[in-house]
C-alpha cells in the first residue's frame, strides 16, 4: 500500500488496519478516578457486594489483587480469604490488605461514554463489544507505511495517539492492539497488558502468532485448550500447521475458525452495532471551579459541538441533557425532553444552560452536554413552540419534567450509549458468563 486509503476505496483484507481497544481492569480504573489514593493498591470490585459484607462475586480484580490470588468471578468470601479487607484488620496487621468496592454501573457507563466519544472521533466504523471493549476500522485514517524506513509504522503512531487521548481526557488506561484483522488485533491488545500497545503489521502476523500458547488464540478457552493439547497442539504455530479436518471433526465449524485465526486469517469486517442512542461531548476544567461564566462558556462550546455532530449524522433528538461532575467525582445528570424530534443547535444551548443553573454555586470539575432519543429517519420537525421546559425540578431526583405525557422521563445518572447490538437496549445488569482475565465484563454483546 502506498499510503492511507481514501474513504470508499476497495481495501484488500491484508491491508486493513483494525484496532482493538480494551480498557484495563475498567471498573477498578473507574474507582481510582474517584479515589486516587487507591492507585497501586490491591482493589476488588464486587457484584452483589455491600461494604463490610462477604457475599457477592468479584467483577474486577486489579493487577495488584491478582498477585494475591483474587480472580474475576470468584466468590467474595474466597477473595477475602486470599486478601483480607483493609477495614477488617487491626493496626498491628503486617500483611497485604485489599480494598473492596461495590459495582457502580451508572458511574462506569458514564466513564465509558467518554471513551466511546473519543473512539468515534478517530474511526468511521466502531464496533462496541461491551462497556470496556471495542473494535475500530481505521483503514481510511492511517497506513502500514514504515516511518523513515524503520520498524515503526504510521498505524502505530495512530494507535498510540488514541491510547494517549483516552489517558489524558478520561484518566483510565487502555491496551490497544493494531493488526490487519479483528482476531489478531484482539490477541495483540492482550499481549502487553496493562496499558500496552502492540502493533502487528501484515508481514509480521505469522511471526507474532506462531510462538503464542494456543489458549491465546481468540476463541480458545480453558476447555478447548486442554482438548487441543491432547491432540499435541501447544502453540498457535502448532494449530496453524495442523490438519484442519480432525479439528472440524472434533470442534465442528469452530475448529476451522480457530485454525484460520492461528494462521492470521480472518476476513470479518468491523460492523457497527447500530445507530447510537445518544451523542455527547464532555470537557474537564484544569481545576474545579465555581465561576459561573466559565461554566456557561464551556457548556455553550459543548452544546455547539454536540449539535454539529448530530447534524453531520443526520440525527434529530428529543432529549437534551447535561452532565456535571463535582469533586471528588460525583456524577450528576439533568435532562429535559421535547414533544418531538428536532435539529436546533440554539435550543441545545439554551436548554443546557437552563439545566446548568441548578449548579450555579457548585464547584465543578467537568461538564458534558448530550442529545438523546435520536431519530435518523426523515420526519417533519416538531414545532419549537410546543416545547415548554419545566421551571423547577420534579420529584426527589431533581430531574426536569417533560412537557408532554408521551415524552420520556430521563432518570438521573442513566447512561445509554453502550447498547446491545441485538436488542438495541443498554446493558445495565452485571453478569459473569464471560470470565475474562481480571474482569467479568458486564453486558457482553458477543
Amino acid at each position: 500500500m502506498d499510503g492511507p486509503q481514501l474513504p470508499g476505496a476497495t481495501v484488500d483484507a491484508e491491508d486493513r488496519i483494525i484496532l482493538h481497544v480494551d480498557m484495563d481492569c475498567f471498573y477498578a480504573s473507574c474507582e481510582r478516578l474517584r479515589e486516587p489514593e487507591l492507585r497501586g493498591e490491591p482493589l476488588v470490585v464486587g457484584m452483589g457486594y455491600e461494604p463490610g459484607e462477604g457475599h457477592g462475586a468479584v467483577a474486577t480484580a486489579s493487577y495488584e489483587a491478582r498477585e494475591h490470588g483474587v480472580e474475576s468471578a470468584q466468590a467474595i468470601r474466597q477473595a477475602l480469604d486470599a486478601l483480607p479487607r483493609a477495614e477488617d484488620v487491626g493496626d498491628d496487621y503486617d500483611g497485604v490488605v485489599g480494598y473492596y468496592r461495590p459495582v457502580d454501573m451508572e458511574f462506569y457507563q458514564s466513564v465509558a461514554e467518554e471513551v466511546k466519544a473519543i473512539l468515534h472521533d478517530y474511526a468511521e466504523t466502531v464496533r462496541e463489544v461491551s462497556i470496556d471493549e471495542a473494535y475500530l476500522d481505521v483503514t481510511d485514517r492511517t497506513g502500514w507505511d514504515r516511518v523513515d524506513g524503520g520498524d515503526r509504522t504510521i498505524a502505530e503512531g495512530y494507535g498510540r495517539h488514541i491510547k494517549q487521548q483516552i489517558g489524558r481526557e478520561v484518566g483510565v488506561p487502555a491496551s490497544v492492539g493494531v493488526a490487519p484483522n479483528m482476531s489478531t488485533a484482539k490477541i495483540a491488545s492482550d499481549f502487553d497488558k496493562p496499558d500496552g500497545l502492540t502493533v502487528v503489521p501484515p508481514d509480521d502476523v505469522t511471526g507474532f502468532l506462531d510462538p503464542l500458547p494456543v489458549d491465546e488464540i481468540h476463541g480458545v478457552g480453558p476447555v478447548t485448550a486442554r482438548e487441543l493439547r491432547e491432540l499435541g497442539i501447544e502453540t498457535a504455530g502448532d494449530l496453524a500447521d495442523a490438519d484442519p479436518a480432525p479439528l472440524v471433526d472434533r470442534f465442528g465449524q469452530r475448529g476451522r475458525e480457530l485454525y484460520d485465526r492461528a494462521r492470521g486469517v480472518d476476513d470479518r469486517e468491523v460492523t457497527p452495532t447500530g445507530e447510537p442512542k445518544s451523542l455527547s461531548r464532555e470537557s474537564a476544567f484544569t481545576e474545579a471551579t465555581d465561576e459561573m461564566d466559565a461554566k456557561r462558556e464551556q457548556v455553550r462550546a459543548l452544546a455547539a459541538d454536540v449539535a454539529a455532530r448530530a447534524r453531520s449524522r443526520g440525527a434529530m433528538y428529543r432529549t437534551i441533557g447535561i452532565k456535571v461532575v463535582t469533586p471528588p467525582f460525583d456524577v450528576n445528570t439533568r435532562a429535559s425532553s421535547l414533544p418531538g424530534p428536532v435539529d436546533e443547535p440554539d435550543l441545545v444551548e439554551s436548554v443546557a444552560l437552563d439545566l446548568l443553573e441548578e449548579f450555579a454555586d457548585e464547584q465543578v470539575r467537568k461538564l458534558g452536554v448530550r442529545v438523546s432519543k435520536l431519530s435518523f429517519e426523515e420526519a417533519d420537525q416538531a414545532r419549537l413552540d410546543g416545547f415548554e421546559p419545566a421551571d423547577s425540578p420534579a420529584g426527589g431526583d431533581g430531574m426536569a419534567t417533560p412537557a408532554t405525557d408521551d415524552a420520556e422521563r430521563v432518570d438521573r445518572g442513566r447512561i445509554t450509549d453502550w447498547i446491545d447490538a441485538d436488542t438495541g437496549e443498554a446493558s445495565t445488569e452485571p453478569g459473569i458468563e464471560d470470565r475474562r482475565e481480571g474482569q467479568s465484563s458486564l453486558g457482553e454483546f458477543e
